[in-house]
């Protein structure tokens, strides 16, 4: 069995990594077609203090960085304990006022496919838009100063989560994410299941397009019904019945998106590409009987209104508040939150009829939030990130860096089924050695299209022992500090370290 030390890689790796260094451009060569293929520099400017923490344990300013983002910079443990942690999180509840100007330059040359008309996107290469929806979400996290905002878009990506690889769901899914996900991210949770039902990307995923009953003795697809109560609120054990499944897509029926050829009723040839993917309600589809859902009465003739009375049903559920506060719990304080923890969370969802802001604040409020410090296992995308942002990283988010998170087994909107990447870290586990492989080629700059200036970054912190107390968010105890002082690639080492694994 082979018990290779994460030292012993690191340093084996880091000889052979400067022995085959004479195939490689020069970082100066490599830096400057980065400039020209980007149009500018990606580092943030570290123009203020970056003095990291003085405590030999994770305080509470490094453990709110640690969690309500993707893992801070240099400069921004110095930051935040000038402004108060309790500042910063007023600050990232209110994203729209943050200038976030570095992550809009870094993903310009994208922003158009965010912005165009839905039917638009179908003269795009079908090929060309999963890839750029990848690359985005890996450049927001990594420059947005909207920190809080990116943590709860990929929270909720996952929990609505679509595979763009399904139909049209490669051209659809960019308007998802824009209005669903983005536009509800920090609003209100009922409102962004009902933004989620009709989306066009979720109607293809989960067949709701194709949900429709015209005859006596045609039955309902319940594709999407059942995952909107075993996935999206209530839970698999929230309560519901298989009648409630098929009342439910009873309910739901006639929905659909506009299409260029047959749609299911007509046929024909029905919309031109400006109108392609809109959604339209069919009456002709829809069964407009009496129905009940988890014991509630829906009359019968509400039309389209039976969509609306379904999301009020199940988003406003007991099992819905415990299921979702279940899961920001596992996402901010451990994989096994405590009862009281889910309780006080789940309370506070109901209360305030799903905001999404004051959810969190119940959950960041609380004692069992603020003594986990170092309790979560870093997700793959997490971990990258995470290293991005600490070697204050430029990036082109593209296949040099995707290769990294393929092996890993997390590149962003590739989970093939609709419960999404799994949040617990016995998943992820078995991901280290690719964690340790990916620290080593960043720390050398041997990741193509991503750089980092270690050398000036290390001198602007003041040398390893600061770069490790940058890293780590704390002092380096006695054992770290001797291990930076023995041959090896320090800066690799604290990437691998069982510390910056953790947040």
């Amino acid at each position: 069995m082979n018990t290779t030390s994460r030292r012993e890689f690191l340093i084996t790796g880091a000889s052979a990594l400067a022995l085959s260094g004479a195939i490689f451009k020069s970082v100066q060569g490599w830096l400057g077609d980065f400039q020209q293929y980007t149009g500018r520099e990606l580092h943030r400017p570290l123009d203020g203090s970056l003095t990291p923490s003085a405590s030999a344990q994770i305080d509470p300013v490094a453990h709110a960085l640690n969690r309500w983002t993707f893992g801070p910079g240099p400069g921004d443990y110095a930051r935040v304990a000038a402004m108060g942690a309790d500042a910063f999180l007023e600050e990232q509840f209110a994203p729209e006022k943050i200038d976030d100007g570095l992550c809009d330059r870094a993903i310009a040359r994208f922003s158009e496919c965010w912005w165009e008309p839905l039917g638009e996107a179908y003269e795009e290469d079908a090929e060309y838009l999963p890839p750029v929806l990848r690359r985005v979400a890996i450049l927001r996290p990594v420059y947005s100063r909207r920190q809080l905002f990116e943590v709860m878009c990929e929270f909720w990506s996952d929990h609505f989560n679509i595979d763009p690889g399904k139909g049209d769901c490669r051209y659809t899914k960019i308007a998802d994410d824009r209005d669903v996900i983005r536009a509800h991210a920090l609003g209100n949770f009922r409102e962004m299941v009902r933004a989620s039902a009709l989306s066009p990307a979720m109607l293809w995923y989960l067949d709701g397009r194709a949900n429709v009953k015209r005859t006596p003795s045609e039955k309902p697809n319940e594709n999407y019904a059942r995952e909107l109560m075993e996935l999206h609120t209530l839970g698999v054990h929230g309560g519901y019945t298989q009648h409630d499944v098929m009342e439910v897509a009873r309910c739901l029926t006639g929905w659909t998106i506009l299409a260029k050829k047959d749609d299911g009723f007509s046929g024909k040839l029905l919309s031109p590409l400006k109108d392609r993917a809109k959604v339209v309600f069919r009456k002709d589809a829809h069964d407009n009987a009496a129905k009940q859902v988890l014991g509630q009465s829906i009359p019968a003739g509400l039309g389209e209104g039976d969509l609306d009375r379904v999301i009020e049903i199940v988003a406003s559920h007991p099992s819905t508040a415990r299921f979702i506060a279940t899961k920001l719990c596992v996402r901010f304080i451990s994989d096994e939150p405590p009862p009281a923890a889910i309780d006080a969370v789940a309370l506070a969802f109901a209360d305030s009829k799903g905001d999404i802001k004051a959810t969190l604040r119940t959950l960041f409020a609380r004692p069992e939030f603020h003594s986990s410090t170092g309790m979560k296992f870093k997700r793959p995308f997490h971990f990258v990130v995470s290293a991005l942002r600490a070697t204050n990283a430029e990036t082109d988010a593209d296949r040099g860096l995707f290769s990294y998170l393929e092996k890993m087994g997390q590149v962003p909107f590739r989970y093939p089924t609709p419960d999404g990447y799994p949040a617990r870290a016995q998943h992820w586990h078995a991901t280290l050695l690719w964690r340790w492989k990916f620290a080593l080629a960043l720390a050398n700059n041997r990741i193509k299209g991503t750089h980092i200036a270690r050398k000036e970054i290390i001198a602007q912190l003041g040398g390893d022992h600061a770069l490790a107390a940058t890293l780590l968010n704390r002092q380096p105890n006695t054992e770290e500090s001797d291990a930076l002082g023995k041959p090896g690639d320090n800066l690799a080492l604290l990437l691998a370290s069982p510390t910056f694994q953790r947040c």
